[in-house]
């Protein structure tokens, strides 16, 4: 007769913990997941309001790339369960994708609302038991898992345990990085916690603020260092934000953190060489303002022509060719990430040098983690949800295998 077996909690109802949930029911364990919040997946959720990006679908090595630092400890999970493990995974449980013009994957109808509750039926149906309003508050003296629930603290012992609590952004959905001191009083390391996929400060004119403050800045290029992307962004009260700066934010935060001058370059006319727009601008303008002269010459209306005031000279808006090098080399700088709890995503977490391959931290045998409270960091475009997912499942399967072998 088989040996009775041992549960296994999941700590945490996002992405990676309910995929975690689902790798070990599928080996036939009992698996109890409990989340903070009154429902789960409420971030998942509220990324897929405006259309549910859940992987990227382009060249195996362009995407593993995606994952900087951090690629060789993430490529194994990634390998077995990738975009096109995503999309399969998704059309099991009924729901078809599709590639947009960019490369990002999406389900068929945008949203997430129907895959989410079409997961939680497949969980449930496996035998998954979901806690909610358990929020996780350290180990107690025995090892146990101890709860705050609305009945009061409540403590659990488990035979394998995966934490899959995010990271320390938008904390009103769930991700508030609490568990980072309970890991720490554990000798447990962990990269500091910081804004990834962020918006920046700006120190803009009360005037430029109060009237272009979300205002969308179309179509530019933007270059730090040697990268140069094309898309656009966001005027904000404080600075910027939106998708061109979130896919810059990783240097220009590194070169801040490290006092050094983050500035974001930008050109406000991508397609046009600096020689003819000099030529355009020299023409004469007649009775023409400078606004009318740049929106007939140089198609700069609006925030563009606004942006330009802000930051150049009056000299150099009265010469046509420094005008022109302005047009395509405008140097924005910024201040300072916007607050951790405001970011997109996380940087920083669990430290890979803790775990082994399978996410089990070495000093805890069973105990493992996934999604992003391990330390790493990706843009957005799939990719941040792509790994929740791989690694929630090599977690689950690994934590499955270790009750086993601890069964034998």
């Amino acid at each position: 007769m088989r040996p009775e077996r041992l549960p296994l909690a999941v700590v945490g109802g996002g992405p990676a913990g309910l995929m975690a949930a689902e790798a070990a029911a599928a080996r036939g364990w009992a698996v109890d997941v409990f989340d903070a919040m009154p429902s789960p997946g409420r971030k998942f959720l509220m990324a897929g309001r405006g259309g549910l990006n859940i992987t990227h679908a382009e060249s195996e090595e362009t995407f593993l790339g995606r994952y900087g630092e951090a690629r060789p400890a993430l490529a194994a999970a990634l390998a077995a369960f990738g975009p096109g493990q995503v999309r399969d995974w998704m059309a099991g449980l009924g729901i078809e994708s599709f590639v947009g013009t960019s490369g990002r994957v999406f389900p068929v109808g945008m949203k997430a609302a129907p895959l989410f509750r079409a997961w939680l039926r497949r969980l449930g149906n496996s035998g998954v038991r979901l806690h909610v309003r358990h929020r996780w508050v350290g180990w107690d003296e025995a090892g146990g898992l101890r709860f705050a629930t609305p009945a009061g603290e409540r403590s659990i012992r488990v035979g394998a345990t995966v934490f899959a609590m995010g990271g320390g952004s938008w904390r009103r959905l769930g991700s508030d990085a609490a568990w980072v001191p309970h890991f720490m009083a554990q000798g447990i390391d962990v990269a500091p916690l910081r804004p990834a996929n962020c918006g920046f400060e700006v120190c803009w004119s009360e005037s430029f603020r109060q009237r272009f403050a979300g205002h969308p800045v179309k179509t530019v290029s933007a270059r730090h260092g040697d990268k140069r992307l094309t898309g656009e962004f966001v005027v904000t009260r404080h600075g910027v934000e939106g998708g061109l700066i979130y896919a810059l934010a990783a240097p220009l935060r590194d070169a801040l953190a490290a006092g050094m001058p983050a500035i974001v370059h930008l050109d406000l006319v991508p397609g046009r060489s600096e020689k003819a727009l000099a030529a355009e601008l020299a023409r004469p303008r007649g009775r023409d303002t400078l606004a009318n002269h740049l929106r007939r010459r140089a198609g700069i209306v609006g925030v563009k022509a606004a942006l330009l005031r802000e930051r150049v000279p009056a000299d150099v808006l009265a010469d046509s060719h420094r005008l022109a090098g302005a047009l395509k080399d405008l140097p924005l700088a910024l201040e300072a990430t916007r607050p951790l709890d405001e970011a997109i995503s996380t940087a920083g977490g669990v430290r890979f040098s803790c775990l082994d391959a399978a996410f089990m931290l070495r000093a805890h045998p069973g105990v493992f983690c996934a999604g992003e409270m391990l330390d790493w960091e990706a843009p957005t475009g799939g990719y941040l949800l792509t790994a929740c997912l791989a690694t929630g499942r090599r977690a689950g399967e690994a934590a499955a295998a270790w009750l086993e072998n601890q069964s034998l």
